[in-house]
């Protein structure tokens, strides 16, 4: 229940509220379809720990870059995003022969 109503949220933020506001996140995926896949992947109170952790690291003095949700939970970045299954991520990563 919890899990569903986190991703509603996000979810209304996605539809109605970032398409207003210029592109800013420094990351891919971006912070809000982390935050989902957070939330799908270590449930709503652990998934929200690592959403709003993210969104912390999303800023102008960071890079940015490759960061998946990792399969364990943690608040910092992953640091293996080619074990990712994603068609963007693994272009980046498995195309360099």
């Amino acid at each position: 229940m919890l899990k569903k109503i986190l991703i509603g949220i996000v979810r209304f933020y996605q539809k109605f509220i970032s398409p207003v506001l210029p592109p800013s996140c420094r990351y891919y995926p971006t912070c809000s379809t982390y935050f989902i896949d957070a939330v799908k992947k270590h449930g709503g109170i652990l998934g929200t720990v690592m959403g709003i952790a993210r969104i912390l690291r999303c800023n102008p003095f960071v890079r940015g870059g490759v960061d998946p949700v990792p399969d364990n939970f943690t608040i910092f970045r992953n640091p293996h995003p080619e074990k990712y299954e994603d068609e963007i991520i693994a272009k980046k990563f498995h195309n360099k022969e």
